[in-house]
């Protein structure tokens, strides 16, 4: 009697330790998606700079099988900024870390990797605006980006796109870069390949709707790849795009820290992450205001990954 209830001590005390690793495991997996490019023999692992998101409504040809975003989507990030809780910085990004360079300028071969510079001579870099569009602030930064002839990259999310297709569609004709951004700006590191794909395609498809373009980058939610993105970017023909200088514009900051941060980091080749969607926005459009005029008279000069 009592060499069983010792023995099933033993099994119980063996389960918990087994149940406990795994659960520290899965919290490595998730503070460091990373480690999924290591484990699938990476021979440089990705480090993660996460991004925010954004938004809204369903095309017709909206698929029921995978998780979508409502029309609520953007009303929920705002929350989650405002409470300090936004899904997007798991792992916020340090100055100066960098993630690994994949990927060469426009009309390169393009790696396998997410790509977080570009290469467009001394002093090129890239300003690239994520979550929208959104039909407050895409044309607030589009007239800055005309006034100093300036031509950025946005990545769209497709709900925004579906929702607002005109802004959509400002965007193309002003000569700007689109790249997909996925549907509903879900964080793909840990979906199975069919939602995966489901995502980039619906994304992919409003765009085109809107635009008549096909977009050739897409930029992952959070910042947050695994093989299986990669993946799925090789198999439809778009180039992973990462960035290299974050200055955190969607937690809104203060304009003052958002152009210190961008001034102090931007370098040639640098990619610069900002946002025209998923919140207010506001202090993004000033930051630029005063951002662009100086990154020009010190010499730099954009290009398009």
């Amino acid at each position: 009697m009592g060499t069983g209830k010792s023995a099933r001590g033993v099994t119980t005390r063996r389960a918990l330790l087994v149940a406990g690793g795994l659960t520290v495991l899965a919290a490595a997996y998730t503070h460091d998606p990373a480690l999924w490019l290591a484990d699938a023999g990476q021979a440089h692992p990705v480090h993660p700079t996460p991004t925010p998101g954004g938004p809204n409504p369903t095309p017709d040809h909206a698929p029921t099988t995978s998780p979508s975003a409502t029309p609520t989507h953007t009303a929920r990030l705002a929350r989650q900024e405002a409470a300090g809780t936004h899904p997007a910085r798991r792992q916020p990004h340090r100055a100066g870390h960098q993630p690994h360079r994949a990927g060469h300028g426009h009309g390169g071969k393009a790696s396998n990797l997410p790509m977080t510079h570009v290469h467009d001579g001394r002093k090129g870099i890239a300003l690239t605006i994520d979550d929208g569009p959104s039909p407050v602030y895409t044309p607030q930064i589009l007239q800055l980006l005309a006034k100093y002839r300036v031509t950025a990259t946005f990545s769209m999310v497709g709900l925004q796109v579906a929702a607002h297709p005109a802004m959509a569609r400002e965007v193309a004709t002003a000569g700007h870069m689109i790249a997909n951004h996925t549907w509903s700006h879900l964080d793909l590191a840990f979906q199975p390949p069919a939602v995966i794909a489901d995502q980039f395609n619906r994304a992919t498809g409003a765009i085109h709707k809107a635009t008549g373009r096909v977009p050739s980058l897409f930029r992952a939610p959070y910042g947050a790849w695994s093989p299986a993105i990669l993946e799925c970017c090789a198999q439809t023909g778009m180039a992973p795009l990462g960035w290299s200088v974050d200055p955190r514009d969607w937690s809104r900051p203060g304009v003052p820290s958002i152009v210190g941060n961008i001034m102090r980091n931007t370098a040639t080749g640098s990619i610069i992450l900002e946002h025209d969607g998923g919140g207010n926005r506001a202090q993004t459009v000033a930051a630029l205001r005063i951002v662009l005029p100086r990154l020009l008279d010190a010499g730099y000069h954009f290009t398009t990954p």
